[in-house]
Order: structure tokens, then sequence, then C-alpha cells
């Protein structure tokens, strides 16, 4: 008769305690160095852009002004003191009211900025994009002075944009400006350029434009340099022309390059504050104004409506928010990795 005898159970780990350490114990002890070094980074984030942000959404659904903002009204008495009483319309939570009266139309021109930040945004990068990769290709070619032509071309990107911005506001100004200096002397009239909507919008478009192209040359021309040379050789035995070349190996080639200016350049533009509160003042009468300028004033001008503006700041970035997911959804549909 054989006698079996069963092997005995293993120990159980005291209760609460976990036999191994958890996975983000084992990352500390593997990699503090990688934490010690992120998390200063961490902090200044938290400070200077997360703690803010959720500030401003919380202020969006108040009704906090400049005059409604002191939880007391204090007044001098006629002995040197101070009387303080409770102010009676002290701000408070109201919800989404805010943005209601904003969507509406109730508070605010918002649809109207909405409009005109858009035709902004697409005017600006679009020429951005087209006369950057223009300049792009013809400094990629062998050419006399190829260096001196880069510095200048890269220099109105070293300008302040407070500085340009004055400059072209002075370049377009009705009476001393050089754009109308021009058309006298083809015998045209003079234009107020900042009386017209479509005009004044012009000279804020054709600013930034200044501003901008530098940063897409220089994008563009460091991805023309990453494309092998051996393909256009190739394509130069083969017969291709030099728009063949262009449309079939320049152009895909900066793909990657260009989806991410064109993403980084929708985004700065949008948000562009200096050019449009600097050259045309949001004139006439306010038809020029984008989201940013339109939230500016409502925080800094006249009563100071700080839960307007914080409604304002929010709506922006929502809208970059969704478009930059369906930006990323399309690269991804193309085959793009991002």
């Amino acid at each position: 008769m054989t006698t079996v005898t069963a092997d005995p159970a293993p120990p159980t780990p005291p209760s609460g305690r976990s036999a191994r350490p958890s996975r983000l114990r084992r990352s500390w002890e593997k990699h503090w160095y990688a934490w010690a070094m992120v998390l200063p980074v961490v902090i200044v984030l938290a400070v200077l852009i997360f703690y803010p942000l959720v500030r401003g959404i919380w202020i969006s659904l108040t009704n906090l002004t400049e005059a409604n903002q002191a939880a007391e009204i204090c007044t001098r008495s006629i002995t040197g003191g101070e009387v303080c009483a409770e102010n009676p319309n002290k701000w408070e939570f109201i919800g989404l009211d805010n943005y209601v009266n904003v969507l509406s139309g109730n508070v605010g021109d918002f649809w109207q900025w909405t409009a005109i930040t858009l035709i902004w945004t697409l005017g600006c990068v679009v020429f951005h994009y087209g006369l950057g990769l223009g300049l792009a290709v013809m400094l990629n070619r062998p050419m006399w002075g190829r260096g001196l032509y880069r510095v200048l071309l890269v220099l109105p990107w070293a300008v302040p944009a407070f500085v340009s911005a004055f400059a072209w506001k002075f370049i377009f100004n009705e009476r001393f400006g050089l754009a109308n200096s021009l058309l006298t002397s083809l015998g045209i009239d003079p234009v107020d350029w900042f009386a017209n909507q479509w005009t004044s919008l012009f000279t804020a478009i054709v600013t930034n434009i200044w501003l901008g192209v530098p940063f897409m040359m220089v994008a563009l021309l460091g991805g023309m340099q990453t494309i092998p040379g051996e393909l256009y050789e190739a394509a130069e035995i083969d017969g291709a022309s030099a728009w063949q070349r262009f449309r079939n190996i320049t152009l895909p080639g900066l793909r990657p390059v260009s989806m991410t200016v064109i993403l980084l350049g929708t985004i700065w533009t949008f948000n562009m504050f200096p050019i449009i509160f600097l050259v045309t003042e949001g004139q006439p009468a306010g038809e020029t104004e984008i989201l940013v300028t339109g939230a500016f004033r409502a925080a800094f001008e006249g009563i100071r409506n700080y839960s307007l503006a914080s409604t304002y700041g929010v709506l922006i970035l929502s809208i970059l928010l969704v478009f930059s997911m369906f930006y990323r959804r399309a690269l991804r549909k193309q085959g793009e990795v991002w």
C-alpha cells in the first residue's frame, strides 16, 4: 500500500501586502532618475498651464466681473475708519449660462468673430505654406549668394511681432504710408485701408504673412534636405520633368513636415493676438476682431467681465482641440504616423 503525501501549500502573503512590488514601485526603483528629471517640468506645467486652465474653466461657470468680485464693499467713514458691508451683488455660480448667452448671440459677437477668425487663419496659413514652399524650393538649389538670401529671408521672423506690426501699420497709413504713395505715383487715389472691413483685414493678413513665411520656409527647407538625392537623379535619368519630380518626389517627401507645420501654423495664427490688436485695432467698429482680441477686450476694457473672457477662452480651446482631433484622424487615414 502506497501512501501519498500532499505537498505543503505555499505560504500566503500577509494580508494587505502583495507578493510582488507594484508596477509603479518597480518603475520608480528602475527609472527613479528619469522621474526626478521630469518632476520639475511637471511642476512648472502644473503651475503655469494646468492651474490657470482649471481656474479659467471654473470662472466661465460664474458671473464674475470687476463690479461683483469683492465679497464686501468698504467705505470710509467721517472718523477716518472704514465701514464694510456685504456686497449684495456678489458673484455666484451660474452653470452654463455664459456659454448659452455667447453661443446664442445674446452677449458679444461670437459668430461674427469666429467667421473673421476662420477667414484670417485660412488666408494666412495658405500663403504661409505656399510662399514658404516656393522659397524653400528656390533656396534648395545651388545658386550664388544662397546663404545670404537665407539670412535675409529669416530676418522677419527674428524681428519682434509688435515692431513689425507698427511698421506695417505705418506702411498702410492713409496720409504718409508707403502703400498710398505707390498708388498715388500710379495715378490711383489713396485708400483709407482701415475704414473698410476687408481692406483692414487685408493689412493684417499681409503683416502676418510677412512674419510667418520664414518659419515655413526654414521647416520645409530642412525637410527637403532629408530627401535622398538619388531619387531626383533616377527620375531625371528616366526623363521626368521638373514639375514631375516636384510632384512625385518633393511633395510626398515633405508630407510629414508639411502636416506638422500646417497644424502648428493654424494654431498659432488662430491665436495671433498682437497683429490684429496693433495693426487694425478691430477697425472699423470692431469688424476685424477675432476671438482672442474679443476675449482680451472683455477681460481688460470697460467693466472687466472675467467670466465672459474665460468663456471665450474655453471655446477657443475647444475649437482648436476639435480641429486637432479631426486633423490627426485625417493623417491616420493617409497612413501618416503622428
